[in-house]
């Protein structure tokens, strides 16, 4: 019988719940990968949304507010298996190492683009919960650091958009010939929902902070 396994009352061999878990937290740098790119394509998504919500600001106010929100969870899932891999590869990980670094650009601009990221969101909710009367000293920095953001993220989804796909079928396609390894694919897709529904939950903890907001805007638009 092999290790990790232990035979049932009908003298079938099954997973021990230790190989179960092994299995499901696994997946080494390819599953490290796989798990970025699903996260990066849910936040594309839901930063396309945020976009919008920019263009017609006023009147899609209260939508701005829970988007960013929302966005803390993957954003903060994004961070963390990013900083994982750059953590393993540092470390001298067997695995990480032979995978290599990503491209020269990538690490160059990395820094900036956590910096941007991390101010942007700092920026955001202390805004919501210092209210209105703080737009006149946090909005500039919210604002600029946003550009910057923009700015150095931009390349970075550029460079990844092309292995996008492959990435999503490979794990919510359920297709195996697409990746070598889907080992640890039932933990990545419960991080990622994970990070999904932990966003939408803080989002609408935070609802009753729009309403000072979403009235000083009002005030704002009538008496423009």
């Amino acid at each position: 019988m092999a290790i990790g396994q232990r035979t049932s009352p009908a003298g079938v061999s099954v997973p021990s719940a230790r190989a179960r878990s092994g299995r499901m937290r696994s997946g080494g740098p390819a599953g490290n990968e796989l798990l970025t790119s699903a996260t990066g394509a849910a936040l594309l998504v839901l930063l396309l949304i945020l976009g919008v919500t920019i263009v017609q600001l006023r009147p899609l106010l209260w939508l701005h507010m829970f988007v960013g929100m929302l966005l803390i969870g993957p954003v903060a899932l994004k961070l963390a298996s990013t900083g994982y891999r750059f953590t393993r590869y540092y470390t001298n990980s067997a695995s990480y190492r032979s995978k290599g670094p990503p491209p020269a650009l990538l690490r160059a601009i990395a820094p900036v683009m956590v910096i941007a990221t991390v101010t942007v969101f700092a920026t955001g909710v202390a805004l919501l919960f210092a209210g209105p009367q703080s737009r006149s000293t946090l909005l500039p920095i919210h604002k600029i650091s946003f550009f910057v953001w923009l700015a150095f993220t931009a390349p970075h989804v550029l460079a990844h958009l092309v292995n996008l796909p492959r990435a999503l079928r490979s794990d919510y396609g359920h297709d195996s010939r697409l990746s070598s390894d889907v080992t640890g694919r039932t933990g990545r897709v419960l991080a990622l929902a994970g990070a999904l529904v932990a966003g939408a939950v803080l989002a609408v903890l935070v609802i009753p902070e729009f309403a000072p907001w979403i009235h000083s805007a009002g005030l704002f638009h009538h008496g423009g």
